[in-house]
């Protein structure tokens, strides 16, 4: 069965070529249906590769072609199946089949030709993600980086006719290709030590590399990362990613790029833990961005943005995970969240479809009856991404509070207090736009209703895998066996054991859970009734705007770089080249105009110039060729 993983990705690209080709001619339900279909066909392959691989257990290796080859290097263009690869080949594929679904209402106002290049766009963001995933060596892996980089800017910038989205469009671009360059690094320092780039071949030598190399080379793979998956301080584009179409938003942030950079480092075990400097500091770094994001949701008042800064509060718990070593709860996060966010995000969708495209939560409130799907499942969502016991995100967010227990104590006080914030923030965005008393217009309160079923299933089915979707992974202390450690122990190798007692265990999933739930109602009974209407004052205007991060990133990077760039557009550019290039024309213009003087049309003047020539020629055979000689030597 894996010789069909080549179907996969292959599936989506035709459903981009088709869409993206046929857009003008194709109509809007062919277009749905092609684009959906795709993806579909995609998750069929990918569950028959799953349920085999859980079967037989091993790794397969499909080498399509020879991509590169020199007298020292071979690369092959190589797809791997083993347990990660099939885990997110699943989360992908299902959640990414919902999204397309879901799309094809929400977005029903386009234009066909734009609801062509919307579908064609998302087909190549899932192929792009899919190739990353099923690279069997690194360069094949940054293939589908570099993919899903260019999507997301396609995307983000989608409608382009406003500037504020195009720029959101470019910063999400730019600001990963920093990222990317310590990836593509890490890359080329593989080669140089190791003359492979093969997973299987650079984790078998990984041990003839010196501390230096290796910590060199984690650090570079996680400032790709970084990029990739939005931590500090390459976290910035992920907000303004919220320019794009609300489903976009959704598969950004649940199933595609901003999970790159875990499923990297996963994938990569072996390698970072040798360095234990660079899991300090991924540790370090995803605990900053998990805090610090928080503190930004906890004052937002558009509803994409607090989800938005949700997705980089709950990365930053992910690389905590990482950073502990527990890439098991790290890789299980990124399952859970997928459900509850992508969840979420389209939860926020149907809000907004309702709402007639207002997104400020301040002026919503007493959804509950108008949208009684949508309230239900985004409060299903609500509470797994808050921790609360049984919901999928409980099981997961304590797995990696153990593990940073276990490493560090004041790792886990810090994890506790952000995931508080996020109960908090979670609630009040609930409170504010599901209770209470409506606050928007008349007109917005007559045409309130629920959304068709296009958009409500795929609620529903996300509702029922964030309730679910953490019984995989529950630990031998609560009677499970953590089934999802046991599928993928063959690939992450390197996961970092660790002892609790039951009973010091017990009391930290109830600190946890106890300090959510307070959070929860806390912020229940004060949004519920008297939402903040007011713009936020003191320090709270310091979060309402962010840290005021943008503004400093502006004033130390973006406008010295401007003034560079425009030092070199007017005195090199302008002055400089085409100063030259100009001047040149400009004296063949000036000279042409001269000499042309000489075609005047007047007779007299051209017989004057003939006996002149006559003269020329007499005096010249007079001196017997001396004057000749003489003008030929002078020039």
């Amino acid at each position: 069965m894996n010789k069909l993983v080549y179907l996969i990705p292959l599936f989506p690209l035709i459903g981009f070529l088709i869409n993206g080709l046929g857009r003008k001619s194709l109509s809007k339900s062919l277009i749905g249906v092609i684009g959906s279909g795709a993806i579909l066909a995609s998750f069929a392959v990918s569950l028959v590769l799953f349920f085999d691989v859980k079967a037989n257990g091993a790794m397969a290796v499909n080498p399509l072609f020879t991509f590169i080859q020199t007298s020292t290097l071979k690369i092959d263009f190589a797809f791997q199946v083993d347990q990660l690869s099939c885990l997110f080949l699943l989360i992908i594929t299902g959640i990414g089949f919902l999204i397309h679904v879901y799309s094809a209402s929400y977005m029903h106002e386009e234009e066909p030709q734009h609801f062509g290049r919307y579908f064609a766009y998302l087909n190549l963001f899932v192929f792009s993600m899919l190739l990353l995933v099923l690279g069997a060596n690194y360069v094949i892996m940054f293939i589908g980086w570099e993919g899903v980089g260019l999507c997301s800017y396609l995307l983000i910038g989608y409608w382009f006719k406003n500037n504020n989205y195009n720029a959101a469009a470019k910063k999400a671009f730019v600001m990963n290709r920093i990222g990317d360059l310590g990836f593509l690094l890490a890359v080329f320092w593989i080669i140089n030590k190791l003359g492979t780039v093969n997973y299987h071949d650079v984790f078998a030598k990984a041990a003839t590399l010196s501390n230096f190399d290796v910590t060199a080379i984690t650090l570079l793979l996680f400032v790709g990362a970084m990029g990739k998956s939005a931590q500090i301080p390459l976290y910035t584009w992920l907000p303004d990613a919220m320019a794009g179409p609300t489903p976009v938003s959704a598969l950004i942030h649940a199933a595609t790029m901003v999970t790159a950079g875990i499923y990297m480092i996963a994938r990569s075990n072996v390698l970072f833990s040798m360095s234990e400097f660079t899991m300090h500091l991924i540790a370090i770094i995803g605990l900053a961005t998990a805090l610090f994001s928080a503190t930004i949701a906890i004052k937002q008042n558009d509803i994409k943005k607090v989800l938005a800064y949700s997705t980089v509060s709950q990365l930053g718990y992910m690389f905590l995970g990482l950073g502990c070593g527990a890439y098991t709860g790290a890789v299980f996060h990124v399952m859970t969240h997928a459900f509850f966010k992508a969840l979420l995000f389209l939860g926020a969708g149907s809000v907004i479809h309702a709402m007639h495209h207002e997104q400020d939560i301040r002026n919503m409130g007493g959804l509950k009856k108008k949208l009684p799907i949508t309230h239900i499942t985004f409060l299903l969502g609500c509470i797994a991404i808050s921790g609360i016991p049984p919901f999928s995100g409980f099981f997961s967010k304590d797995e990696i509070l153990a593990a940073a227990f276990a490493h560090n104590k004041v790792y886990w006080i810090l994890g506790v207090a952000g995931a508080a914030m996020t109960a908090f923030y979670m609630f009040r965005l609930y409170a504010t736009t599901f209770l209470g008393n409506f606050r928007g217009t008349h007109d917005q309160e007559h045409h309130l209703h629920e959304s068709p079923k296009a958009m409500t299933i795929p609620l529903i089915v996300l509702a029922i895998l964030s309730v679910i979707g953490g019984m995989v992974g529950i630990p031998e202390l609560m009677g499970g066996h953590h089934e999802l450690h046991h599928f993928l122990s063959p690939v992450l190798v390197s996961e970092k054991a660790y002892e609790i007692e039951h009973s010091t265990e017990w009391m930290l999933m109830g600190i946890s859970v106890t300090i959510a739930a307070i959070a929860i109602l806390f912020a229940v009974n004060k949004f519920s009734k008297k939402p903040e209407m007011q713009d936020a004052e003191g320090f709270g205007k310091v979060l309402a705007n962010k840290w005021y991060v943008d503004e400093l990133y502006d004033t130390i990077i973006v406008k010295p770089l401007e003034a560079v760039a425009n030092c070199f557009k007017n005195i090199i550019e302008k002055s400089g080249i085409d100063g030259a290039v100009n001047g040149v024309g400009k004296f063949v213009q000036y000279s042409s105009r001269q000499v042309r003087l000489l075609q005047s049309g007047q007779v007299g003047t051209y017989i004057l110039f003939m006996v002149l020539a006559f003269v020329v020629i007499v005096l010249i055979w007079i001196n017997d060729g001396h004057i000749y000689r003489f003008i030929t030597k002078l020039f």
